[in-house]
């Protein structure tokens, strides 16, 4: 896990689980496994029964039982994207705080954009439990300017993330050129990595040359598409690799 705070010239594809039920999950596990993803993301907000949390701990002794890579447990926020849930944000945190406690995952994801007390909060769970904090943000509308992605970044470092990370939608291939370029800054201005990808078809670019610009993870899919324009894990591995041949300096 160190190795991906420092090591930002190597992209890691992240895979994402996303059943709704334990046994669909375990089993998208046992075909994502094949594929060698660097990380695996559990999208925890498409479980139906999200507020079982023994249920929850349960899922992920399952799912580290079968395999060492590196664990995302992720709950998105219905308003950047994720799935509508029965949790109050107090009875998501106190989730969180669970599996912090009682689980083995290597790294959480809780998103700038919730309450700054909520945020610090987790901060304090995931640094006393030895967990990775990502800071995130999703625009599932638009891009932000550059000036604005900075300032995002900022912010998530000043709230104590280890990793920041941003997602956002494209409207034009100068959308995507943006982001780039923002990536590009926030990797010499942090003290932290940095993820960033555009989503859709015309942001697919940035997954796959994102790393050049300073961005540690891509997303890949393994089974299912956990947020659009997501290259096939095995494709963007040999896309990803064909370009560092080209450029073995970069």
């Amino acid at each position: 896990m160190e190795d991906l705070l420092v090591n930002k010239k190597h992209p890691y594809i992240c895979t994402p689980l996303t059943g709704k039920t334990k046994e669909i999950i375990l089993n998208q596990l046992d075909t994502v496994v094949t594929q060698e993803p660097d990380i695996i993301e559990w999208r925890a907000d498409f479980l139906s029964s999200l507020s079982e949390t023994d249920e929850v701990i349960e899922i992920i002794d399952g799912i580290k039982s079968k395999t060492k890579i590196p664990l995302l447990f992720t709950i998105r926020a219905e308003h950047e994207g994720g799935e509508k849930i029965s949790l109050t944000e107090k009875e998501k945190v106190q989730l969180i705080r669970a599996v912090c406690e009682r689980t083995s995952v290597d790294m959480i994801d809780y998103e700038t954009s919730n309450e700054t007390n909520y945020v610090k909060t987790l901060k304090s769970i995931a640094e006393a439990s030895n967990k990775k904090l990502i800071l995130s943000y999703h625009n599932f509308s638009e891009t932000p300017n550059k000036a604005e992605i900075i300032e995002r970044a900022k912010q998530a470092e000043s709230l104590g993330a280890d990793i920041a990370k941003f997602a956002v939608m494209p409207n034009s291939k100068e959308d995507v050129f943006q982001l780039l370029d923002a990536t590009r800054e926030i990797d010499a201005l942090l003290n932290i990595p940095v993820v960033t990808m555009s989503m859709g078809d015309i942001g697919g670019f940035s997954r796959i040359v994102g790393w050049a610009y300073g961005s540690i993870i891509t997303f890949g899919v393994g089974v299912e598409l956990s947020a659009p324009g997501q290259i096939p894990v095995k494709q963007l591995r040999e896309a990803i690799q064909r370009t560092q041949q080209l450029i073995p300096k970069w």
